[in-house]
């Protein structure tokens, strides 16, 4: 009987452990995570911070994206934001990302948007998914990151890059 009591009592809270909630993070937690020159590759690029943009769980984990500045950077036309990511990520159910930090480019194609991720440090190539354009009207955004319980997307203008997150 004891035992039984016992195990009652210690479901909810082995049941809530599983369960991480994400959110939109705001403007002083992006200000906070995301670095005002950001390290690619051999360079410090400037970001922009009124662009960023992000998500973060009640654990204190972050994921967040910044436009880079990279004019006279060797970085301008490969490159448009940086990515931090305290939380392992897949993209379009193709690309894992480990926590870290990541470059992101794009280009239009006939399906949508190519999305190419980099490792900011190295400029190693990590991957290209497919952002394809929303079936539902949105307000088109420049780069914008929703937390798992909305959308679970990426979006860059009016497309968007489905993730998931890892444990």
């Amino acid at each position: 009987m004891v035992c039984l009591v016992v195990a009652m009592l210690a479901a909810p809270v082995l049941w809530g452990q599983g369960k991480v909630s994400w959110r939109a993070a705001s403007a002083a937690e992006l200000e906070a995570f995301l670095p005002a020159r950001a390290a690619v590759e051999k360079e410090r690029i400037e970001t922009e911070m009124r662009t960023a943009t992000g998500i973060t769980d009640d654990h204190g984990h972050t994921i967040g994206a910044v436009v880079l500045i990279t004019a006279g950077y060797a970085a301008e036309g490969k490159y448009s934001h940086y990515m931090l990511a305290q939380s392992p990520m897949v993209l379009g159910g193709e690309v894992r990302l480990a926590p870290g930090a990541y470059v992101i480019g794009w280009n239009r194609g006939p399906d949508g948007l190519a999305v190419h991720l980099f490792d900011a440090m190295t400029g190693m190539d990590r991957g290209t998914v497919m952002a394809r354009a929303s079936k539902e009207p949105l307000r088109v955004e420049p780069f914008r990151i929703w937390p798992p319980g909305d959308r679970s997307a990426i979006q860059i203008g009016r497309f968007l890059v489905p993730y998931a997150l890892e444990r």
